[in-house]
């Protein structure tokens, strides 16, 4: 029986490693309830992939997000780097106001490193020109394709925002992440790799890091739909490493992914049998950097290769294999 979800409560909080002034370091991760995305709110049904409505209520009062601090700070044990995530936008005063982020802000002054995420049209002038310089800001930009933005994502905004705000961001000293999502719905997996190298490339100037987030089919969304009809498998983890092999010594930025779903049907995926080992050199190859932490075998690598070759044949970017047995596909 579930629990009643209460809007005082963290959604979520865990403990984690990732980078700050270049070493591996302990993170405190918090996932807040607000009043959700001004984007889903708005009437557009929000981005294709994103189930984070879930994570929201209505009617989260400035109490309740206070009580949200105390929490986190009772489990708050000196981690020198903090990630605070929401179903929206940090700088979105309508799911984080002013008193909030300033609380939060000076609650953890003392670390070397905080993390938020921000839709690009919150970060003016003004308002970047106040933030503290240990801050990381977190641009969703998915794709720098405008069309798969428009069509596949129904993202809200463009590429050249998301540029426009890294470049802001940069000069005043806040660190850009930036988050690229690979193989939004209606891509084949191989233009799916395209699409996220010529992306990494067009977010490496105003990026400090970019992450590689494979699709990851979430309940209630518009790609849950399309992947119960069989028309979208979540990416291989080949593919994954295909981009970063790509990408590694092209770009300045450290290029992560920390995949949410890994291994399962309804996340990046192989055959089941090297999905682990797979996912393990990921990881390594986020903290080391080094295009040798990917090398990894299984035979299920050909039928990577045969899956992408019959998208192209058959021209489409349903899950083919639900129709037909691997040994069927184009050699």
């Amino acid at each position: 029986m579930n629990r009643e979800r209460l809007p005082y409560e963290l959604e979520a909080s865990w403990k984690e490693k990732d980078m700050a002034d270049g070493r591996t370091v302990d993170v405190q991760v918090l996932i807040m309830r607000t009043n959700g995305c001004c984007w889903a709110k708005a009437g557009s049904g929000g981005c294709t992939m994103c189930g984070y409505r879930s994570a929201s209520m209505t009617d989260i009062t400035e109490e309740d997000l206070n009580k949200q601090i105390d929490l986190a700070l009772s489990k708050y044990k000196g981690e020198p780097f903090v990630k605070i995530y929401t179903s929206g936008s940090f700088f979105d005063t309508s799911e984080i106001p002013l008193s909030i982020r300033d609380r939060i802000f000076r609650e953890y002054s003392g670390c070397r490193r905080i993390l938020v995420e921000s839709r690009p049209e919150f970060l003016t002038p003004d308002l970047v020109s106040t933030l503290p310089g240990t801050l990381t800001v977190a641009l969703g930009m998915e794709s720098s394709d405008e069309e798969v933005l428009r069509t596949s994502v129904n993202k809200g905004f463009t590429a050249a925002q998301s540029k426009a705000a890294g470049e802001l961001l940069k000069e005043h000293g806040i660190g850009v992440r930036t988050y690229l999502l690979l193989k939004p719905p209606y891509l084949t997996e191989s233009d799916a790799i395209e699409d996220a190298v010529r992306s990494a490339r067009f977010a490496d100037s105003f990026s400090d890091e970019i992450s590689i987030n494979p699709l990851n089919v979430q309940h209630a969304t518009a790609v849950e739909r399309l992947w119960k009809r069989g028309e979208f498998r979540s990416p291989w983890i080949w593919s994954l490493i295909e981009v970063m092999k790509r990408l590694s010594g092209t770009v300045n930025a450290r290029l992560i992914s920390s995949p949410s779903g890994g291994g399962s049907q309804r996340g990046v995926h192989n055959c089941g049998k090297c999905d682990q080992e797979a996912l393990a050199a990921i990881e390594r190859f986020s903290f080391s950097q080094d295009p040798r932490d990917l090398d990894v075998q299984c035979e299920c690598k050909s039928t990577w290769e045969r899956y992408m070759r019959s998208e192209k044949l058959l021209g489409t970017a349903d899950d083919i294999g639900r129709a037909f047995d691997s040994d069927l596909m184009i050699r």
